[in-house]
């Protein structure tokens, strides 16, 4: 009995031994860069960059798959960091803000049908929604829920409304939308036709009371010409052309267009 104790005594010693040796010998060298780049990055774990999160981004830059101004959340602050560590320059990151382009709440636009299942917009999605709008937000809130930095909310009327001063451009909210009602737009950019429906006037006319109804009177009206009709029904704005000007927001007649930048009363054209 005491033999085949040391038996296996010894046995095990040996194993652990082979293992201690396997392990040094098959250890994997981490990059000091990368614990020290995992430092200066937000550690929200948000997964926006697109690697699972803080610790996968670091290792991804390291090896050369992401660039170092990769995290959204962290901005230019958080790329000047890690241009230091990395030894190389980073491109300056336009600063983003989520935009809900749609104002159909209970209130304003027309109902369709009831709901009582899960509050998922991907699942009321999939059964239509309740709203006679086949574009406008579902009102379930995933994309609130969805947001890992309480920069959103739903309104009393069903929206969703963005805080501005939170919203650090991750994209996670549109990414939850299914209706893409919701996306990213220059920071500094403050006008917007918040209005995602493409069917025509008079139909929009019929189930909702603040959406796009194709006059084209901001086209016209619009001094940088940076406004169009896409699909012939819907107006959008090129971001890249507007300068916040305001005059498409006095012209609109269904104030489907708002400027979050002053307060500007609506006239019809």
């Amino acid at each position: 009995m005491w033999e085949a104790a040391i038996s296996l005594g010894v046995s095990g010693l040996i194993i652990g031994v082979l293992l201690a040796v396997a392990a040094s010998k098959f250890k994997i060298q981490t990059d000091p860069k990368i614990p020290q780049i995992q430092s200066v990055l937000p550690g929200a774990n948000c997964g926006a960059c697109g690697y699972p999160g803080c610790a996968g981004l670091a290792s991804a830059i390291v090896e050369g798959k992401a660039p170092v101004n990769a995290c959204k959340v962290g901005g230019n602050a958080v790329a000047e960091k890690i241009s230091g560590i990395i030894g190389v320059s980073a491109q300056a990151i336009e600063p983003q803000v989520a935009v809900v382009y749609c104002q159909g709440d209970c209130d304003l636009a027309e109902g369709g049908a009831d709901y009582d299942g899960i509050a998922d917009c991907q699942a009321l999605n999939a059964l239509g929604g309740t709203k006679t709008c086949a574009y406008g937000c579902l009102g379930l809130g995933s994309c609130v829920t969805a947001c890992p930095f309480g920069a959103m909310y739903m309104s009393e009327e069903g929206l969703p409304v963005v805080i501005r001063e939170k919203c650090t451009g991750c994209g996670i909210c549109v990414k939850a939308c299914p209706r893409t009602v919701i996306a990213l737009i220059p920071w500094d950019k403050e006008v917007h036709i918040l209005c995602r429906s493409y069917d025509k006037g008079p139909v929009v006319r019929k189930y909702c009371k603040i959406g796009c109804i194709a006059c084209q009177a901001c086209v016209r009206a619009c001094p940088q010409k940076a406004i169009a009709m896409d699909r012939g029904t819907l107006a959008k704005i090129d971001y890249g052309l507007c300068d916040n000007c305001g005059v498409c927001v006095t012209k609109c007649p269904v104030k489907t267009i708002q400027s979050y930048g002053k307060k500007v009363e609506s006239v019809a054209s």
